[in-house]
């Protein structure tokens, strides 16, 4: 059975991410898969670090991508980003594609963490589909608030079509 394609909104995010082939970077609800292939295509001797609090998240991520699991470039865990030990010291880049955490509840050590991980300059990319342009803005403010006090600096991609808003947070 041919795997699903990869949706629009997901290729604009990575493609907007800018992966470089070194790049150490860990996605945060990897969901079926779809921007780990493409982020796993794009590096050479980078690791990608993908979690999902769902079983069948990661199952699903798994069988998407066994080439990368296979290769050593992609490593896929089921845990909660609030427990989390990535195996990567320093991460150049996070990823997430709707992961209402950041602006749903208070995020303090999570934001934190992501903080600690990252290096100098590396960027936190947060996406939301803006299927309910209603909430881009609740999901905009929280979300810069959260990232802006642990010592980010927040700055907002759009996408008109299919909607997405993006949030990077530079270190």
């Amino acid at each position: 059975m041919p795997l699903p394609q990869i949706p629009p909104r997901i290729r604009w995010a990575v493609d907007l991410m800018d992966v470089q082939p070194n790049d150490n970077i860990l996605e945060i609800g990897c969901g079926p898969g779809h921007g780990a292939e493409l982020i796993c295509q794009r590096l050479q001797t980078g690791k990608l670090f993908a979690i999902d609090r769902s079983e069948s998240g990661v199952d699903r991520t798994k069988r998407r991508c066994q080439q990368y699991v296979d290769s050593g470039r992609l490593t896929v865990r089921q845990i909660d980003l609030a427990t989390l030990r990535v195996p990567v010291k320093r991460l150049t880049k996070v990823f997430a594609f709707n992961v209402n955490l950041f602006w749903v509840r208070e995020a303090r050590d999570e934001v934190a963490l992501l903080h600690e991980r990252l290096v100098p300059g590396g960027a936190l990319y947060l996406f939301y589909e803006a299927t309910q342009p209603e909430l881009v803005p609740t999901i905009v403010k929280k979300a810069s608030e959260s990232l802006t006090q642990a010592g980010f600096r927040v700055s907002v991609v759009e996408q008109k079509a299919p909607p997405v808003i993006g949030l990077v947070a530079k270190r």
